[in-house]
């Protein structure tokens, strides 16, 4: 199941570390629509530094790296959420921990 998750910077180096992390809440879209989507991928970054779109089996488990699909960042405090692959996890968190 696709779930989207806000991740605070602490959240993110753990991933990189090779931890899994447990976020307080996973958004599940209302169904497999793109503006459903987008709206948990917004609601997840409202929550987070980081948004991460994941695979999981179970939305309140643990999450790894490796369930990660991709990683959004509000960079320049728009809205818009940059999109970065889990390979450039080092940049994201250089980015937020600035």
């Amino acid at each position: 199941m696709r779930v989207y998750l806000g991740l605070s910077a602490d959240e993110l180096a753990a991933l990189a570390a090779g931890e899994a992390v447990t976020p307080a809440e996973a958004f599940v879209a209302a169904s497999t629509d793109e503006e459903d989507e987008l709206a948990a991928l917004e609601e997840a970054a409202e929550h987070g530094v980081v948004a991460a779109a994941a695979e999981v089996d179970d939305p309140d488990g643990p999450v790894s790296l490796v369930d990660v699909a991709s990683l959004h960042v509000d960079l320049d405090d728009s809205g818009d959420l940059a999109w970065f692959a889990t390979q450039e996890i080092a940049a994201v968190i250089e980015l937020v921990r600035r």
